[in-house]
């Protein structure tokens, strides 16, 4: 019997669509979204058999594949996510920033064939090494369609840039020399850097951190990187420049990278967070160049780190990287450090605890002020463009320098340091701030010993704690003792004590510092004055030790400490225009008299000269009749 046979129990239009049905539940089974074997989706290609009309009738038409379901939007995965600092690896030579002299100098030396077989980098940490190592690889082996040369033109179509970067270059040999210190790591080196390249120019072994390696495999490496072979190239890089032998920096062509200055950084993390389509503040951005101290990655880190406090595209503000970072505003810590100076203890101490309350780490504090003595003591010396701050800060710093010693900032100075070490070490830190700032500021107004030395040569007061008690020892009540007890009272009552700008500048000209009289007059337009303190915005051209020259002199002549604030807040009018305002104005007021200007009608042509204020008569005085002739 033959399979025929079997099928022809029923009608034959019935086997025909018996057929018909299990062909279309297979092409149902098949999945319209694969593919084939041979990469091509599967089509439906059916033969054309000739269907009669039977066929027509009965066979019904195969139903619609069921549309496959959507497939779930895949979360958000934390792997795909690269950190700023890494994001943004500089992939050039130009892209390195506050590098420009050692790139120079490499660009010379390629250009001209000078290239040297082995280089040391140095700097402190995130400036950039181990990066430039790796571009120095990718120089030294540059080859593109353009490019058959050691060459610091790189492109993002090296040949070998891509397996550079990623580590993978079989020729080039990158070791943390951290985690490898011994002598049989470097002799590794030794046994492989005799061999050529497989596919590159030059072989390059790049050591990182270098000053780790064993006082053996420094030993071990210094024939071969004196004398190594044509096609080895060595490149190390190294934050203790100090641990690293002698005999092997003798072999290296050496560079210093330099720590990037906070406003060269502060604009690399403005552009970073511009790609990165976030707003920050510009004062925000300060703060982290100036927390990164000089080191790239630490700043992008830092801004990695500050762009995740705003929410929904909002702009992060400098409160919110001070809170973020633990810093106390700059601007109190500098009233701060002016108390301090002052010698004015109870307000220093409100001060410190309203900074404490505000979440400052007391340790922060003392460190910026230290900065704040370290700058006082620079503009002193330099002036206020040299502690590189906004305008408004150097300025008082500059002023609080002007009117403070040499040596006393330099003893204020160390005793920040010795009350560092000590806010470090105590159970308390906030409570040693405060027994630091009780020092500080008894200690401001001590003269030094020089000082003290010829005060008490001249028989004048020391000062300070002691000086102010009055003598002991007995008999003979007079002499120098009592000379120098009633001394302090005689030289406080004739000691001038202006309460008024105009009685300042009067004071001047009763000094006869004429030169000091006419820049005050001519350059100091004034915001703020308070007997000890004067606050002003200083006119194009005038001279840069105006306020120290003022300060100086003031505290000559009151026996005070006076802080003299030169800013650009926008002050009033100089002395000098405000008496030409008023001559203009005593001008009109006579032009308008309508006296004058009916003189000036009937007699068309005349001008009003000089205009003098005419002192009052004096009364007559009866006159002396001559004396009478003496008679005989």
């Amino acid at each position: 019997m033959s399979d025929t046979d079997l099928k022809s129990d029923g009608p034959p239009w019935e086997d025909d669509a018996l057929e018909g049905g299990e062909a279309d539940s297979e092409a149902q089974e098949r999945d319209p979204n694969t593919e084939d074997m041979f990469g091509a989706p599967a089509e439906a290609a059916p033969e054309a058999p000739v269907e009669t009309p039977v066929e027509a009738t009965v066979k019904a038409p195969a139903p619609a594949p069921a549309p496959a379901p959507a497939a779930p939007a895949a979360p958000p995965s934390d792997v795909a996510y690269t950190v700023l600092a890494r994001k943004y690896r500089p992939l050039t030579f130009e892209d390195l920033i506050g590098q420009e002299a050692m790139v120079r100098t490499l660009t010379n030396a390629f250009s001209s064939g000078r290239i040297a077989h082995a280089f040391m980098l140095t700097g402190v940490r995130g400036v950039g090494k181990t990066t430039t190592a790796r571009l120095l690889a990718r120089a030294l082996n540059n080859e593109s369609d353009t490019i058959d040369r050691p060459s610091l033109a790189l492109t993002a179509n090296g040949r070998h840039d891509a397996a550079i970067m990623e580590g993978r270059h079989m020729d080039v040999m990158e070791m943390d020399a951290a985690s490898h210190t011994g002598v049989g790591d470097i002799r590794d080196i030794l046994d492989s850097v005799r061999y050529g390249p497989v596919e590159a120019r030059y072989k390059v072994y790049v050591l990182d951190e270098v000053h780790m390696l064993s006082t053996q495999a420094f030993n071990a490496l210094l024939k071969t990187l004196e004398e190594p072979p044509p096609h080895a190239k060595f490149v190390f890089a190294t934050t203790e420049i100090r641990k690293v032998p002698v005999t092997i920096l003798s072999r290296c062509q050496r560079f210093d990278l330099r720590r990037v200055e906070p406003e060269i950084l502060s604009g690399h993390l403005a552009k970073v967070a511009d790609k990165e389509g976030m707003k920050i503040d510009s004062e925000a951005l300060a703060l982290i160049a100036r927390a990164a101290e000089g080191s790239v990655r630490d700043g992008l880190s830092l801004l990695d780190q500050a762009l995740v406090q705003a929410e929904g595209g909002q702009m992060v503000k400098a409160e919110v990287v001070r809170d973020m970072l633990g810093l106390a505003d700059r601007t109190q810590t500098i009233a701060l450090f002016e108390s301090l100076m002052g010698g004015r203890t109870p307000e220093a101490l409100e001060m410190f605890r309203q900074l404490y309350g505000f979440g400052a780490d007391p340790t922060q504090v003392v460190n910026d002020l230290l900065e704040h003595c370290h700058a006082a003591s620079v503009s002193k010396m330099l002036g206020p463009a040299a502690t590189r701050l906004p305008n408004d800060q150097a300025q008082r710093l500059a002023a609080l320098g002007a009117s403070i010693s040499a040596g006393s900032l330099s003893r204020v100075w160390s005793m920040l340091l010795k009350a560092h070490e000590e806010v470090r070490r105590a159970p308390n830190p906030a409570d040693a701030v405060e027994m630091a700032i009780v020092r500080l500021a008894y200690a401001a107004d001590l003269p030094g010993p020089e000082e003290a030395l010829k005060k008490l040569q001249s028989g004048e007061p020391v000062g300070g704690g002691s000086g102010a008690s009055a003598p002991r020892g007995g008999g003979g009540g007079g002499g120098a003792s009592a000379q120098i007890a009633a001394r302090p009272t005689a030289q406080a009552e004739t000691l001038p004590d202006p309460q008024t700008f105009d009685q300042t500048v009067a004071l001047i000209g009763e000094k006869r510092d004429i030169g000091l009289q006419m820049d005050v007059q001519r350059y100091v337009r004034l915001i703020a004055f308070k007997p000890g303190a004067i606050t002003f915005e200083p006119v194009p051209g005038a001279p840069h030790d105006l306020a120290r020259r003022l300060a100086s002199r003031l505290k000559d002549w009151t026996g005070r400490t006076w802080l003299i604030a030169a800013n650009g807040q926008g002050g009033g009018e100089t002395l000098i225009e405000r008496d030409r305002r008023e001559k203009d104005v005593a001008r009109q007021a006579i032009l308008d008299d309508p006296f004058v200007r009916a003189v000036m009608q009937t007699f068309p042509g005349a001008e009003l000269g000089e205009v003098r204020t005419l002192a009052p008569a004096a009364p007559e005085t009866p006159e002396i009749p001559d004396e009478a002739p003496d008679e005989d």
